[in-house]
């Protein structure tokens, strides 16, 4: 019961954030639709980049994956990093830039909470406009591709856990690196660079099942493949149970990881 009442005042206390996020995603949907837009745009370039790839090869299939797996894995990817990116080192970095970080450090609530139930409202917004479209004709792709629909119903519900678990992870993460605006004052280069090495990393550019090997190992047990590739190949249906069950526990292990790097480092 006591339990229960703590959560209730958590809820009372940060929802309103929420709600001004919300507001926030309304209030500049030009620059949100021009981010969506951009992003299709990506992935169709992308998709003809790898039809080109997939015909000079002459093979079907590149270490499992076929042309339609592929343009799935683009689309999925693209949709999964539009809805899990998080703003919190331009948030922070932002902030104590302009000194306005002062006076949310004063005030009686977290500051982790603050910037997260914000960014909630985003993504509640975020979620509802594009998520249903986008599995809707990726689905409707596979069709006919396949000739039957192949949604996995398990595979879909353990996407939606880690895809919660990636957002979260990259709440913190990106959190820890603003905190690097208070030695570095202005993160805009650094963030640019963060963006584009973690693009490669999270397997969002090249699927991490085609690297080396050796490489491709490395880079599934970094955190950066928690952002976008487990996720999407959770949706795909490329791990088995176990190995879907041992990746969501690596994506937990990390968020609880960086969550308390980021107390620590505040």
């Amino acid at each position: 019961m006591h339990l229960i009442k703590r959560l209730k005042k958590y809820l009372h206390t940060y929802l309103p954030f929420t709600r001004a996020g919300i507001q926030a995603a309304m209030v500049f949907r030009t620059n949100f639709i021009a981010w969506f837009v951009g992003d299709i745009v990506y992935c169709l370039v992308m998709y003809y980049i790898w039809l080109a790839v997939f015909n000079a090869s002459g093979e079907g299939m590149m270490n499992g994956f076929t042309m339609t797996d592929m343009t799935v894995f683009l689309f999925i990817t693209a949709m999964t990093r539009f809805l899990t990116d998080s703003d919190g080192s331009y948030d922070v970095g932002e902030e104590v830039k302009d000194g306005n970080v002062a006076m949310r450090l004063i005030k009686p609530v977290s500051f982790h909470s603050t910037f997260l139930f914000t960014e909630i409202g985003w993504k509640l917004l975020t979620f509802g406009l594009i998520f249903a479209p986008v599995v809707i004709g990726v689905e409707i792709y596979k069709y006919n591709a396949y000739g039957e629909f192949s949604l996995d119903i398990a595979a879909f519900l353990l996407y939606l856990v880690s895809m919660i678990l990636s957002y979260l992870f990259s709440f913190y993460m990106n959190v820890c690196f603003g905190f690097m605006a208070f030695f570095l004052k202005n993160l805009w280069g650094f963030n640019i660079i963060k963006s584009s090495i973690l693009r490669f990393l999270s397997g969002a550019i090249v699927p991490l099942a085609l690297m080396p090997g050796a490489l491709r190992q490395v880079l599934e047990w970094l955190p950066f493949s928690s952002l976008c590739y487990t996720p999407v190949m959770i949706y795909m249906g490329k791990y088995s149970g176990s190995e879907a069950a041992l990746r969501l526990a690596i994506q937990f292990g990390w968020v609880i990881g960086f969550y308390l790097i980021s107390k620590l480092i505040l």
